[in-house]
């Protein structure tokens, strides 16, 4: 069996990832892109994202940019969890609005990594910036 590395690595990361990940399936997040440290994912506003405003509710916002972070940092086949998570809304998402979630890693100190992640919509324009510190901790994502 040939050994995976790199970005071939960070796609069967994401993709045995996704297979068990029924949050991001449900909210209709697709992953675009990965790489090693990094992903790109989006994902539609649907009509029953709405929040009481008639915007998307925050929470969908945070979800899709807390799953982008979860893929770039799992890239690299070994398990991190998130330790803790800010977010900084700049504009609303409406319904069909296309997102798109970029998640980049920063650093890497010992078990912890930094990442960012930006979501915008179809037009590019920032909707939030998402900053997350991951964990690492025992495990691998493929067996074997």
């Amino acid at each position: 069996m040939t050994e995976l590395a790199g970005d071939s690595l960070a796609r069967a990361c994401a993709d045995a990832m996704y297979a068990r990940d029924s949050a991001s399936q449900e909210l209709g997040v697709s992953i675009d892109e990965v790489r090693e440290g990094y992903a790109r994912l989006s994902m539609s506003i649907r009509a029953n994202m709405l929040n009481g405003y008639n915007i998307c509710h925050g929470g969908f916002i945070f979800a899709l940019a807390d799953s982008a972070f979860a893929f770039a940092s799992n890239s690299r086949n070994q398990v991190n969890l998130a330790q803790k998570c800010s977010i900084e809304y700049k504009r609303p998402g409406k319904q069909d609005d296309h997102l798109t979630a970029i998640a980049e890693h920063l650093s890497q100190d010992d078990r912890y990594g930094q990442y960012r992640v930006t979501v915008t919509d179809q037009d590019d324009k920032v909707i939030a910036l998402f900053h997350g510190q991951s964990c690492r901790i025992k495990g691998s994502i493929l067996d074997g």
